[in-house]
């Protein structure tokens, strides 16, 4: 291993650190917030419409400011830095943690529920959106997927670790512990993380995988003015007219993907809370088996297969099995079912580092920021939408005024959306065997 090779490996270690402590920080708190939110909004009842609603609608409002921050951020930090577009996201993570640290009655509650939603249009996509592109600012396109899976799997394996935290800690510390842990992500991010901007690339030879799509928007505009001017809608439109059809499907199964994920975070719980009564500990077993599943499949599974199948396989892979998993709790018939259909998520996890990875290619690197940052926003319309159709039809379908006497119909829904994303998703794998077949058979890579 080179001096070049290593200075990478370090950089993306500390990276690596940093998402690690701040998606532990996240993920010890997500367990608890139903129980927290039912406590405060309505005491002693399993069923909530008013909590379905809110946690919907912050959901929706969370996602229209992340279609106008991610495009944003991810623009100003091809100019100005990652690091320097990181820390804003991980210093705004902190301040809702900080709150139910204090208290968590209804006051402090509803206190919580307004800064997590305004913070939440930062903080919930910007740090994943920076380090993605700080991946790919650090290696070449052909271990590209590899590294973009391990930084799933560190997040995979940071929700194992908040999981079993929650599990074990008292919930009148576990605010407590989420805050602590966030300042730390951010100080050990601002001490040993190093920063990369454009100019480390400008010494590189102009190949395929460094021309920017929007220098003939940029090439007038200077330093002083990317505030006043970026992203215009005329940038984004530009940057995504120019792009290739491989990048419009694959925006088109991430918006679906995020549409399915919606409907699988606060419906699916309140769903689960309804059917068997799940409290705190089931959310917390859900969630362990969950992620030990995803961070073995992220961290060892795609890195391997990856080189050798394709990112494009992995996509269709997960796809189905993210309809699989939605189908069987649709009509999950006793409690251990949904505990069964938690080892579906070692092959859905395969979905959003594909994707990553799949877009990170389709523009250079100058660029990965705007890129990612455009995909996050386009996907933030899921966000948007999934709370408006999954939240009234899942408080339907739990009410005595169902039209139907099938409590997971909602449930069966989000799968849906996940079935329709493989059909962009075989259009892609059809047109990238295509391509290798005039180009020539796929060599392996070795992972990072």
């Amino acid at each position: 291993m080179n001096i070049m090779e290593k200075q990478e490996v370090a950089r993306l270690g500390h990276l690596l650190v940093t998402v690690f402590l701040s998606e532990f920080a996240s993920f010890t708190a997500t367990p608890v917030l139903p129980d927290i939110t039912m406590e405060a909004i309505c005491p002693a009842q399993d069923q909530c419409a008013r909590a379905i609603f809110l946690s919907g609608f912050q959901q929706a409002v969370t996602g229209v400011g992340l279609v106008v921050m991610m495009p944003l951020i991810g623009n100003l930090s091809d100019v100005y830095g990652r690091k320097a577009l990181l820390t804003l996201p991980m210093i705004l993570s902190i301040i809702p943690f900080a709150i139910l640290a204090f208290g968590r009655t209804t006051y402090f509650y509803y206190t919580y529920y307004v800064l997590r939603t305004i913070t939440g249009m930062v903080s919930d996509g910007g740090i994943q959106c920076m380090a993605l592109a700080y991946v790919a600012d650090n290696t070449s396109e052909g271990k590209r997927a590899s590294a973009i899976g391990i930084l799933a799997g560190v997040g995979s394996a940071a929700f194992v670790c908040g999981t079993l935290a929650a599990r074990f800690i008292s919930t009148s510390h576990i605010f407590l512990v989420a805050t602590v842990l966030a300042i730390v992500a951010a100080v050990y991010m601002r001490i040993f993380l190093k920063d990369t901007t454009t100019t480390t690339f400008k010494t590189e030879e102009a190949t395929d995988e460094n021309v920017p799509l929007l220098d003939s928007y940029r090439q007038d505009k200077t330093t002083d003015e990317v505030f006043k001017n970026a992203p215009s809608p005329k940038d984004i439109i530009c940057f995504l007219n120019n792009t290739s059809l491989t990048f419009s499907l694959v925006a088109s199964i991430a918006f679906l993907n995020s549409l399915a994920e919606g409907g699988e975070q606060a419906p699916f719980q309140y769903y689960l809370k309804a059917r068997f009564h799940f409290n705190k500990d089931n959310f917390a077993d859900i969630m362990l088996i969950n992620n030990v599943g995803s961070t073995i499949s992220q961290l060892l599974l795609m890195p391997t297969v990856a080189p050798f199948v394709g990112e494009e396989i992995l996509l269709c892979i997960g796809l189905i099995a993210g309809f699989c998993n939605m189908f069987v709790n649709s009509i999950a018939w006793s409690i251990w079912v949904p505990y069964v259909a938690s080892l579906f998520p070692i092959l859905i996890s395969f979905v959003k580092p594909a994707i990553q990875s799949i877009v990170s290619k389709q523009v250079g690197r100058n660029e990965q920021g705007t890129a990612q940052g455009c995909l996050s926003g386009l996907s933030s319309f899921g966000n948007i939408i999934s709370p408006l159709i999954y939240s009234p039809l899942t408080a339907l379908f739990l009410s005595d005024a169902a039209p139907l006497p099938y409590q997971g119909f909602s449930i069966l829904c989000v799968g849906i959306a996940w079935l329709i994303a493989f059909i962009p998703g075989v259009v892609i794998i059809i047109m990238s065997r295509s391509k290798a077949t005039i180009e020539g058979p796929r060599s392996p890579v070795a992972p990072p």
